[in-house]
């Protein structure tokens, strides 16, 4: 009993040292963004890795998200003769849940990891300390290019993969299940109103700072060698993938 009430209490120590650890991480992150130079060319190229290189697995996600949405919600409006409710169920789900949540899950996948295991490399070949050695700040060079990145690119990508999806579900449930064009994008614009377009865009701009703070600081803080990057790209890609899904569950039901 003794060692059970040892354990819990040496977890929770340690749990409570990493969180402080990564809220001054993040602390110190958004003083460096708006403390200048900006190094604007570094920024570029991550809203350039963050946005161009994932919009393939965005759009093909979207499409497919849509179309299942479509689908399945035309068998379930069915039963209870609202088919004509098809396009609101299939835009209002991919604006305030599935397009924020799906597409930040995607993004921490494929850029994401990529980020963590890129700055994990340079922390154990020791490019990190370089940069403080040639009075470089690590934080404006690595971590701040990369955070401002993900803002900026989260809430783009979400609007092109609800915009993908909606045309999506429009091909399955015109094309292929006979509902009309105009029921579909009329009860739509009856039904989504400004509110849900801002809960969608609330969502993803909390993601990409969730996501790209979580895989800088794992990055950043990898242990050495191989397996220390590796441990660390797997456990920013895990955590960032369960805060999504809590944070979404928070945000969604404080702005209900």
């Amino acid at each position: 009993m003794i060692a059970f009430i040892k354990f819990i209490g040496r977890y929770t120590i340690e749990l409570l040292i990493f969180l402080g650890r990564m809220f001054i991480f993040l602390v110190d992150s958004i003083y460096h963004i708006f403390t200048p130079p900006l190094k604007f060319r570094n920024f570029l190229r991550q809203v350039r890795f963050f946005g161009n290189k994932s919009m393939i697995v965005v759009v093909f996600t979207g499409a497919f998200s849509g179309m299942v949405l479509a689908l399945q919600g035309y068998h379930a409006l069915n039963k209870f003769g609202s088919e004509a409710l098809l396009g609101p169920v299939v835009a209002l789900s991919l604006i305030r849940e599935l397009g924020p949540v799906l597409c930040a899950l995607m993004v921490t996948g494929r850029a994401g990891s990529a980020v963590t295991a890129e700055i994990g490399i340079m922390r154990i070949t020791e490019q990190i300390d370089a940069l403080t050695v040639m009075a470089v700040n690590p934080m404006k060079y690595v971590v701040v290019p990369n955070i401002l990145a993900g803002i900026v690119t989260f809430p783009l990508l979400t609007a092109v993969f609800d915009v993908v999806g909606i045309y999506g579900g429009y091909l399955i449930s015109v094309h292929a299940l006979g509902l009309s064009e105009g029921t579909y994008f009329s009860q739509m614009e009856l039904h989504v109103d400004m509110e849900d377009i801002k809960i969608g865009l609330y969502k993803s701009l909390s993601f990409g700072l969730l996501v790209t703070w979580i895989c800088t600081f794992m990055g950043y803080n990898a242990g050495y060698g191989a397996r220390g990057v590796s441990r660390a790209t797997t456990n920013a890609v895990v955590l960032s993938s369960v805060v999504i899904l809590i944070w979404d569950y928070i945000l969604g039901a404080f702005l209900l």
